[in-house]
């Protein structure tokens, strides 16, 4: 099965929108229905749901209860993983906070701060440990994952600490572009260039807005920009 990261966040969205918008008397559902909910297109969703091995019928779509649990199947983390948030600031109790009551699968087990009025609190129920604590912490609890919510230019020290560490991979919302050794990942969250994206395309109109990733040439290059693999499928409902 090949995963590329485009294909995980569309496995996250039609997850959300399942859970969120499909009456729960709704036990079946057609590619057409879930493109709708997405903004994707029918050959996509079928393409990606039969990369994942889940089928369904053109008859009868596809079985809601049992797409959900194959998604959460590939992406939920295992039971035993923990992650850990170094920075509690505002951002990072944000973080914590929206975590805790919207997304409570996802364990946050260890927080890290330089505050001595932060440490030894407990934020929307993950402990706060100084940030010296850090290495015998994360070796304890047998962390995996991280989340780096720090100053910019304390984001790579803290990176290579958490590796060092046994964090295999880093949620990064810094601008700073992090290196990392090979067999580690990060996922970059620049909320400050997604804003003034934002802000740009909104500022164009709806017909860039529409496709962020189009050229100035105009929104013909979306087509470009989808998965090359969407145009060529069959086009029946399930």
């Amino acid at each position: 099965m090949k995963v590329t990261a485009r294909l995980i966040e569309r496995l996250s969205t039609y997850r959300r929108n399942l859970q969120r918008q499909i009456p729960g008397a709704k036990t079946r559902i057609y590619s057409h229905e879930l493109a709708a909910l997405v903004g994707e297109t029918p050959a996509l969703v079928r393409r990606d749901l039969m990369t994942i091995g889940f089928t369904g019928s053109p008859a009868h779509g596809y079985d809601v209860p049992g797409l959900i649990a194959k998604i959460a199947e590939l992406l939920d983390p295992p039971g035993g993983a923990g992650i850990a948030l170094v920075g509690v600031g505002a951002l990072g109790r944000a973080i914590l906070r929206y975590f805790h009551r919207v997304h409570p699968e996802f364990r946050f087990v260890a927080a890290f701060d330089t505050s001595p009025d932060k440490v030894g609190q407990v934020f929307d129920g993950c402990p706060c440990h100084a940030l010296d604590d850090m290495e015998a912490t994360l070796r304890q609890k047998l962390i995996a994952f991280g989340v780096i919510a720090v100053p910019a230019d304390a984001a790579q020290v803290v990176a290579t600490r958490l590796v060092r560490n046994g964090v295999r991979a880093l949620l990064n919302f810094t601008p700073e572009r992090l290196q990392m050794p090979p067999g580690a990942y990060v996922e970059d969250v620049d909320l400050a260039a997604s804003l003034e994206k934002v802000v740009f395309f909104g500022r164009l109109g709806a017909t860039h807005a529409a496709c962020p990733g189009a050229d100035m040439a105009g929104p013909e290059s979306c087509a470009a920009n989808q998965d090359a693999y969407a145009s060529d499928l069959p086009s029946a409902n399930s």
